[in-house]
């Protein structure tokens, strides 16, 4: 991601943003990445593995986001679909959607409950 001007995700073809100041352009960025990635959980493909660059700032979704997007990709690596998921929580499929939706305030409960229906749980930490 370059700092000022045009920002680009070398792992994240789909997010293009910019800003006029750092602090604008690192708040722009991330809302380009989750704008990205929502696209990604749409067409239900599997999300890219984030790379690391040291000369570059790094951005990340929000943690809620972040959560959102681990418990995806445990479905994807599990080959379990959105219905399979509803059934296994006792939910109606548009509760599902909006799980996923990285649009929507999802409660951790409900995060949490997904994660277990897949055999894992949620581990915060702070750094």
């Amino acid at each position: 991601m370059k700092a000022h001007g045009c920002v680009t995700f070398p792992d994240v073809l789909e997010a293009i943003t910019f800003g006029v100041n750092e602090a604008d352009t690192l708040r722009q960025a991330v809302d380009a990445l989750e704008t990205a990635l929502s696209i990604y959980v749409d067409d239900r493909k599997p999300l890219p593995v984030p790379s690391i660059r040291h000369d570059l700032p790094t951005v990340r979704p929000s943690a809620l986001e972040s959560i959102k997007l681990a418990v995806y990709s445990e479905m994807m690596a599990q080959g379990i679909r959105k219905a399979e998921l509803a059934r296994r929580l006792g939910w109606k499929a548009p509760q599902v959607d909006r799980l996923f939706d990285l649009g929507h305030a999802s409660h951790l409960d409900q995060l949490e409950a997904a994660a277990k229906a897949l055999g894992k749980q949620i581990d915060v930490m702070l750094t």
